[in-house]
């Protein structure tokens, strides 16, 4: 079984980070600007995202574009329907199922009562998304920096 689908991504997060630690940005720079760029590619920003961290990496002194751009790749696609999956059970976890419905014949027709859970599950998600990813980038800055010294 040929698992280049799996692989090419992880491969072109991995030479990106490689990138963004090897620039003079301090880790926690680095990290942050990984941590900003998975919480606003997690929420459905409907493709206003990726301006918006193209405005972030030309606005603030500390933004790490390539960071930035890992971030992205680790969201991608085929990711991120998990991540609205994920967005709606969480939802419906706090805010309780949608009225009228089961979670098996929820769909576009319920409308605003799985929008609110779905943004709700989503903005949760996010955060949670962001504080794993400014741990995971901080403590590999520091690591591939103490290999290069």
């Amino acid at each position: 079984m040929n698992s280049s689908w799996v692989t090419r991504p992880v491969l072109r997060v991995r030479s990106a980070f490689r990138v963004a630690f090897t620039e003079d940005h301090p880790p926690q720079w680095i990290a942050s600007s990984f941590a900003l760029g998975i919480f606003v590619t997690a929420l459905p920003t409907l493709g206003t995202g990726l301006p918006v961290l193209a405005w972030a990496s030309h606005r603030f002194v500390w933004a790490n574009k390539i960071a930035f751009v890992a971030a992205v790749a680790v969201l991608n696609p085929l990711v991120k329907s998990g991540v609205y999956a994920g967005s709606l059970l969480i939802g419906i976890q706090l805010l309780g199922p949608v009225s009228g419905s089961s979670n098996v014949d929820i769909g576009l027709d319920a409308g605003a009562d799985v929008l609110v859970r779905l943004l709700v599950g989503n903005v949760i998600l996010a955060v949670a998304l962001m504080i794993v990813g400014y741990a995971v980038a901080y403590r590999t800055a520091h690591a591939v920096r103490r290999r290069r010294l």
